[in-house]
């Protein structure tokens, strides 16, 4: 460790990222550094410190910069920008993370993969928090959620890096487990992802508008139905049935958008390659036909397209 601070850097300051960034540092010892390319945003904190709303009410004191070149060397990165820009900011930090752990906390499968393609020790990690950025400096708390991390298996981090990244998550206010196998927690949230989030970004309806629209709500179940599928043959146990994870969204986050959505009303590129198109790869993988997701996957793409010409 550097001394005797632990120093973090945070990769991606959106909700989540800035969520973790300004926990750890109520963690002891912790030093954090966020790196992302928006200005306005780094330099807010900078100068106010990082102020946290909803369901707390601090402000951090938290390191920031907006190209990595300038990152010093780190015990932890904890990776939460978008799936397609996992290789960028990891490329950029390397210098800083050669001897770090390495968390994703990022939605889908396959970041670990582009991780381990670059730095030695990653921790495969999975979050349900949830919240928003809602001016340079300031994120909105919307959801708390447990966090899960375990050993990425071809390259994993230590069991004490595991161990202590839990604990100063756990002492800044973010329930952290540390697990022997974190695939049964990672894809518990990818088939609820994958079953609810495409479907909402091709209508425009809200998660629960999605899962209690008759017609759509056997699409959702179709999609559980083959990731389910998927998961038995791959050997991961999921942690809970996914269809509880639907009713409980219809009863408390019915009017969420998720970020697949935000992404199209925005019209910028979706994690649809990681979502429908992970548990597509690792169907393939084991001799599980997921034509569910396959669709899901052709039409989303379909609508980025149409983007480039209108």
């Amino acid at each position: 460790m550097s001394g005797e601070v632990v120093r973090v850097a945070i990769l991606g300051c959106g909700a989540i990222g800035s969520l973790y960034a300004a926990h750890l540092t109520r963690a002891s010892g912790v030093e954090v550094w966020a790196v992302d390319p928006w200005p306005e945003h780094m330099q807010a904190i900078r100068e106010h410190g990082l102020k946290v709303t909803g369901l707390a009410d601090f402000t951090a004191p938290v390191q920031t910069l907006t190209d990595a070149a300038g990152l010093p060397p780190c015990d932890f990165g904890i990776v939460a920008t978008k799936a397609q820009h996992t290789h960028a900011a990891m490329t950029g930090a390397r210098h800083a993370l050669q001897d770090a752990a390495v968390v994703s906390v990022q939605n889908g499968v396959g970041n670990e993969e582009v991780i381990a393609g670059l730095v030695p020790r990653v921790i495969r990690g999975t979050i349900v928090t949830a919240g928003a950025v809602t001016a340079p400096g300031v994120v909105r708390y919307d959801a708390p959620g447990d966090t899960w991390i375990g050993p990425f298996e071809p390259s994993p981090a230590r069991a004490g890096e595991i161990a202590l990244l839990a604990e100063k998550l756990n002492q800044g206010g973010l329930k952290t487990h540390a697990v022997d196998d974190a695939r049964g927690p990672q894809w518990t949230k990818v088939v609820f992802n994958a079953a609810t989030s495409p479907l909402s970004a091709l209508t425009g309806l809200t998660v629960g508008a999605v899962c209690t629209d008759p017609a759509l709500r056997r699409e959702v179940e179709r999609l559980i139905d083959e990731a389910e599928r998927v998961c038995a043959r791959a050997g991961i146990p999921l942690t809970r049935d996914p269809r509880h994870a639907v009713e409980e969204a219809v009863r408390e986050a019915y009017a969420h958008k998720p970020s697949m959505l935000q992404d199209v009303l925005a019209r910028r590129t979706t994690e649809i390659d990681v979502l429908n198109g992970g548990v597509a790869a690792e169907g393939r993988r084991h001799g599980v036909p997921t034509p569910a997701h396959d669709a899901m996957v052709a039409l989303v793409r379909g609508l980025e397209t149409s983007w480039q010409h209108g």
